[in-house]
């Protein structure tokens, strides 16, 4: 038993990269990684389908900024986990959920371990945080597609987002604010979607959307 989470965590260092890791095959996007570098710039990086009634799939990149409440929250979580310099994963037969990874990385430590399901509550808060980040910037790469040859499909998409970010299920909506800005400034699309892609914008101001 790895009996480092019972042990007074480390203080959070505010100069380390995080990153988390998942892959899922058979899921959409069947991977991605999300990483908090130590200036609290973000990236996020993607193979998925191209659309949803298209089997092709496509590599996706961008980068954004975290707010610092996120930040702050990844920092000490990590430290909370020991940096992930132990085993994470119960190693308990539960289902399966993907294969996940944090890895820390700052002047003095370089860790990283892989999980399918962990009982470590920092890792289980961290994982929860990323994917609903991760499913922010999903809905970003996909109204970047819709934006550009399906505006119609604009509206459906939206209104699922708008549903999701007032359940608390999205993290950073600010990361999405670039794609949201360009469909509020474009006359070609109907005022009602433009009119939604403001409120989210709105509610994405405060940093996170938790």
């Amino acid at each position: 038993m790895w009996l480092g989470c019972l042990a007074t965590p480390a203080l959070a260092s505010e100069s380390g990269a995080v990153t988390y890791t998942q892959d899922f095959p058979g899921s959409d996007p069947e991977h991605y990684s999300i990483s908090l570098k130590p200036d609290a710039s973000g990236a996020y990086e993607c193979v998925g389908r191209i659309s949803q009634d298209s089997e092709d799939t496509e590599t996706y990149q961008t980068t954004f900024q975290f707010s610092d409440a996120t930040r702050h929250k990844i920092l000490e979580l990590a430290a909370q986990a020991q940096y992930f310099s132990g085993k994470i994963d119960s190693g308990k037969k539960v289902a399966f959920t993907g294969n996940k990874e944090l890895s820390y990385k700052d002047g003095t430590r370089d860790f990283s371990a892989e999980y399918n399901y962990s009982l470590l509550p920092a890792v289980q808060q961290l994982t929860a945080l990323f994917q609903s980040i991760g499913a922010t910037l999903e809905f970003g790469r996909r109204l970047v597609h819709l934006h550009r040859y399906q505006k119609l499909a604009l509206d459906e998409e939206l209104k699922t987002m708008e549903a999701q970010a007032h359940k608390g299920d999205l993290g950073e909506l600010q990361s999405v604010k670039p794609i949201l800005q360009e469909i509020y400034d474009d006359a070609a699309v109907i005022n009602i979607v433009r009119a939604r892609a403001l409120r989210i914008m709105e509610m994405g101001n405060g940093g996170a959307g938790r």
